[in-house]
């Protein structure tokens, strides 16, 4: 057996611009960079259950969709690792930029005062994550 540096997995070389620690194809064919992709099961499964445990309970909004947000981290970390293709290192990297400003303005609505919507701290964040997916 070819050693895993050189072996080809099912997904062919890796476009991505990053390369990790772990050998590509080294436990599974399918999957580039196995341990790293399976990390990332923390980032999915108890976000999930977290946000069906904030949606029965009927807790604000913003709770839902700071789990959500970690769930998508969760799912696009783990489609990066386990290919290594440069869309799925966007699918990777994107959501964390977003995830963020979710969280940013989940705290402000932490510390606010009275039952307003904050239009010029939702404006700053969307122009933030618009400018940094097209750069």
């Amino acid at each position: 057996m070819a050693p895993a540096a050189e072996r080809e997995g099912y997904w062919g070389p890796p476009t991505s611009t990053l390369e990790w620690c772990e050998e590509n194809y080294a436990v599974s064919y399918y999957i580039a960079e196995f341990w790293n992709t399976v990390s990332n099961l923390i980032f999915i499964l108890p976000p999930i259950y977290g946000a069906i445990q904030t949606y029965k309970d009927g807790l604000e909004k913003r709770y839902l969709a700071a789990y959500l947000c970690l769930t998508a981290v969760g799912l696009g970390s783990w489609c990066f690792h386990m290919t290594l293709k440069y869309e799925m290192q966007l699918l990777d990297e994107l959501p964390m930029i977003y995830s963020c400003c979710v969280f940013v303005y989940c705290l402000y609505e932490c510390f606010k005062y009275k039952n307003t919507v904050n239009y010029a701290l939702l404006f700053l964040l969307i122009t933030y994550s618009v400018v940094v997916s097209i750069v």
